[in-house]
């Protein structure tokens, strides 16, 4: 069973009505709830004024197999589009990636960073997927030693500790068994998608725009497969590739080894500034220096697994490098940890959420590979690089997973309409190759690159006119590109 929602009093509830979804193709859908708005918890930011923001819940069930059975509240957000009725275009579903993460201030957050012409023709709605935030949060408890300080080093190096990494793998599956329990195969994109539709139902709307970041591409595309003809306009940025998801994770473990080289030679170039070395090599060696230190010796249960996380956020985004290259002199200089840790704990209630729901729902959304491929990938991937970064390789847990999915989740459809796909053509999070994969499968879509760039998240984001341009006239007026798009970025930063 699921836990209770860990915030209780915050939105207003729903009741039913009568209303009927437009009709599907096949079968009439089912009555839609109402949903009613009212105040917002506090992790929900108040946008300037005079935009104001709502928030409410959304029942739905946990299984649709058992329509009767136990349901769960779905936590929704909602800024009203600012202009006119007659500039308006309907909602704007808004995801800021994952799996795992909190949509419920992504309203306010994201809407603030788009285009005022966006603002003023769409209602942006946020959401928390199920699983995640305040719509039924995961809990998979200590997760194998995840949260441990220092915790287990995701690299092995030896015969023994490839072992020992199974065995962290295997008790990370049981304890979400434990803490997941029987909602283990329902916390899935799949599932995701359709509370999206029941959302759009509560909401009123025959069709929905969706603006998904990340995980939220690979969402988008899975709501595209289960409902192309509800699909409005929709721009999926920094695209998850339409892969299993252990097989993304080791594409972006490859290019997270290119992208940490490129990492090395701008911080030999700005040797002055970080005292790292006078060349690529040099850099290198000063991390494995730090890296070895902390696996040896952890200052303050800060270790190699934490070490690792710190590098594999910043690796995706350019502006974080100043602050990876500061902490790696701080430590060869006083042995100091201060400049690599987390702003937030990582044993927080926010995260242990977000890495539970993480692993439900990858697992959730197709077969796993077996311990003995998870083995031998790690031995590929040390090939290419004695000394890669694996933090991401979050789907290797489902080798051990205690519910297993036949299939892997549909994404695409030639019936929906032309979608617009955005990437940064260096992005190591999300390469742009799964951009290409994902518009392979959305016939008339086209694909705006940003060349000369190396992070990730792309439009409303990095600032780029010609990407922004292009993307908002797509939402205002429907215009699709003649062909795909070639926007220049902004190279590597100066620190």
């Amino acid at each position: 069973m699921l836990p209770a929602l860990r915030r209780t009093g915050l939105l207003c509830a729903l009741t039913a009505t009568a209303a009927l979804l437009p009709a599907a193709p096949v079968h009439a859908a089912p009555p839609a709830p109402a949903l009613r708005f009212g105040p917002c918890p506090d992790s929900v930011p108040d946008p300037p004024a005079p935009a104001h923001v709502e928030c409410g819940r959304l029942s739905v069930p946990l299984d649709r197999d058992h329509p009767d059975g136990e349901h769960l509240d779905i936590a929704v957000s909602r800024v009203r589009a600012s202009g006119p009725a007659s500039e308006r275009r309907g909602v704007l579903l808004v995801n800021p990636g994952g799996p795992g993460g909190s949509g419920l201030p992504y309203a306010v957050t994201k809407r603030a960073k788009l285009p005022d012409r966006v603002r003023r023709a769409y209602d942006v709605i946020g959401f928390d997927p199920r699983g995640t935030g305040a719509s039924a949060p995961a809990d998979c408890g200590p997760m194998g030693g995840l949260f441990d300080a220092p915790a287990p080093d995701p690299v092995p190096q030896s015969r023994p500790a490839e072992r020992a990494h199974l065995d962290t793998l295997r008790r990370t599956a049981d304890d979400c068994a434990r803490g997941v329990a029987d909602a283990l195969p329902h916390l899935s994109t799949t599932e995701t998608a359709r509370d999206m539709d029941a959302l759009r139902a509560a909401l009123g709307e025959p069709r929905i725009g969706f603006l998904g970041v990340s995980y939220g591409s690979y969402l988008g595309a899975a709501y595209a497969a289960l409902f192309p003809q509800r699909v409005g306009r929709m721009v999926l940025d920094s695209v998850v590739g339409p892969w299993s998801w252990y097989d993304f994770d080791l594409v972006q473990s490859r290019a997270l080894i290119r992208q940490r080289d490129v990492f090395f030679a701008w911080a030999a170039g700005h040797h002055r500034r970080f005292a790292l070395g006078a060349d690529g090599t040099a850099v290198r060696t000063a991390y494995q220096r730090v890296r070895d230190g902390l696996a040896q010796h952890p200052v303050d249960g800060f270790g190699a697994a934490e070490f690792d996380r710190a590098v594999y956020r910043a690796l995706g985004r350019t502006e974080r490098w100043t602050g990876l290259a500061d902490g790696l002199r701080t430590y060869l200089r006083d042995g100091t940890t201060g400049p690599l840790r987390p702003a937030e704990p990582f044993d927080g209630a926010a995260s242990r959420t977000h890495e539970a729901a993480n692993r439900t729902v990858k697992c959730a959304d197709g077969p796993a590979p077996a311990p003995a491929r998870v083995t031998a990938d790690i031995r590929r991937i040390r090939r290419l690089d004695p000394q890669p970064v694996l933090t991401g390789v979050e789907a290797s847990v489902c080798a051990y997973w205690h519910h297993r999915p036949a299939h892997r989740t549909p994404l695409g459809s030639p019936d929906a309409p032309p979608v617009l796909l955005v990437a940064s053509t260096h992005d190591p999070v999300t390469p742009v190759r799964g951009a290409r994969a994902l518009q392979r499968r959305l016939p008339g879509s086209r694909l705006v690159s940003l060349h000369d760039d190396y992070s990730h998240g792309v439009f409303a984001s990095r600032g780029n006119a010609c990407v922004d341009d292009t993307a908002a006239a797509y939402l205002l007026d429907g215009t699709v590109p003649r062909t795909d798009v070639h926007c220049t970025g902004p190279g590597l930063p100066t620190p």
